[in-house]
């Protein structure tokens, strides 16, 4: 059958149709042709989505297709009645015009960690405390060997000092009440806080100055009484501060405990002198054995012997004989709940350098001066 004959004699355009009249029935569209296939039989079928899909090819261009309907029926379908635009060459891209080339970026010059400004809040980069809390590992760090070396050095210093008198013992003193203040508020995160370190510090400076001024049998009024006005000075400053409540109460606390531990430490002035003697060798000799690489218990054990071993040695060369050892027991334990507060919660080396310094010797410095009237 010829293509004149199916179309009754005209030449009919089914693009031109289904575009006039929109999408129709594949079935009333199917056209057929002749052509040699294995079975001459067997007349293949192209239905209407086929065509409009072979036009939509992005290889054919819009031009091309427009040409395409405009040439006559038998050259649309030529070779067997095989549509030419299955068999249309692709137009030619343009290719790009080649680009300037991009010059390589500067390369950036590494200056180590950026380190924000000292706040409250730390630094932004991720310390090493964060990832060993992100590792789940323990948030307590010994201070050392190195703070605990100082420990010991300022212990021997006091009971130096207490051997030579209270003025004696004051340069030492003073030294422990600035490294606790300083010490407290950076192991609270809390830095700079020049304020408040220097409040605390003051505090400890006038319990000094009241218990030189009462003498040493008004050790303990003298010390409550500083104590309980700086609490009260403490919350009056804090209640003008303009910061948020909660900001206020976290300074409140941070500030009234570094100012007691400054003033409590007063307590080696009070005490009597072989007590601060046997105290500040006992302190030193449980601090360095803390320090030692033992597995925990038994470094914890280790730390009260050798407290106690120093307070007996120590004892003897003052009027308390073998009293010292209950002494250097005592005052160890002490020693030791102050390097556990000073380890907590991934302190940095400053605290290790300043808290974990001074806390041990400020901790035990009630134990010197009860355990030393009792024992005296």
């Amino acid at each position: 059958m010829s293509n004149d004959q199916y179309y009754g004699g005209q030449q009919h355009d089914p693009y031109a149709a289904a575009d006039a009249h929109g999408p129709q029935n594949p079935a009333e569209v199917t056209q057929t042709w002749e052509g040699q296939t294995w079975d001459t039989s067997y007349q293949p079928a192209v239905s209407y989505e086929q065509i409009r899909a072979a036009q939509a090819q992005p290889s054919v261009s819009h031009g091309a297709q427009e040409a395409y309907r405009q040439q006559p029926y038998e050259q649309q379908y030529a070779s067997h009645g095989t549509p030419a635009a299955y068999y249309a060459e692709p137009a030619p891209v343009a290719e790009p015009a080649p680009s300037a080339p991009v010059a390589p970026p500067a390369p950036v010059v590494d200056d180590g960690p950026a380190y924000s400004s000292p706040t409250t809040s730390g630094n932004a980069r991720v310390t090493d405390a964060q990832r060993a809390r992100a590792e789940g590992r323990s948030p307590v760090i010994e201070p050392g060997m190195q703070p605990a070396a100082l420990t010991a050095l300022l212990g021997l210093l006091l009971a130096g000092g207490a051997s030579l008198g209270s003025y004696g013992l004051l340069v030492p003193l003073v030294l422990l009440q600035g490294l606790t203040a300083a010490g407290w508020f950076r192991l609270n995160g809390m830095w700079p806080a020049r304020q408040g370190i220097a409040l605390a510090f003051l505090g400890g400076l006038v319990a000094d100055a009241a218990l030189l001024a009462t003498g040493r049998e008004h050790a303990a009024p003298a010390i409550l009484g500083t104590l309980g006005v700086w609490v009260l000075l403490c919350l009056v400053l804090q209640l003008r501060s303009h910061a948020d409540p909660d900001e206020r109460m976290y300074g409140l606390m941070a500030t009234v405990a570094s100012a007691a531990l400054t003033v409590v430490a007063t307590g080696h002035l009070g005490a009597e002198p072989d007590a601060v003697v046997v105290g500040g060798i006992a302190v030193a000799a449980a601090v360095l054995a803390r320090a030692l690489p033992l597995p925990g218990p038994v470094s914890l054990v280790a730390a009260l012997l050798a407290s106690a071993g120093a307070g007996i040695a120590a004892g003897g060369l003052t009027d308390l004989g073998t009293s010292g050892a209950l002494l250097g027991l005592g005052v160890g334990v002490c020693a030791l709940i102050g390097l556990r507060v000073a380890s907590y919660d991934y302190p940095s080396r400053f605290v290790h350098m300043t808290a974990g310094v001074a806390l041990p010797l400020a901790a035990a410095a009630p134990a010197v001066y009860l355990l030393g009237r009792a024992l005296v």
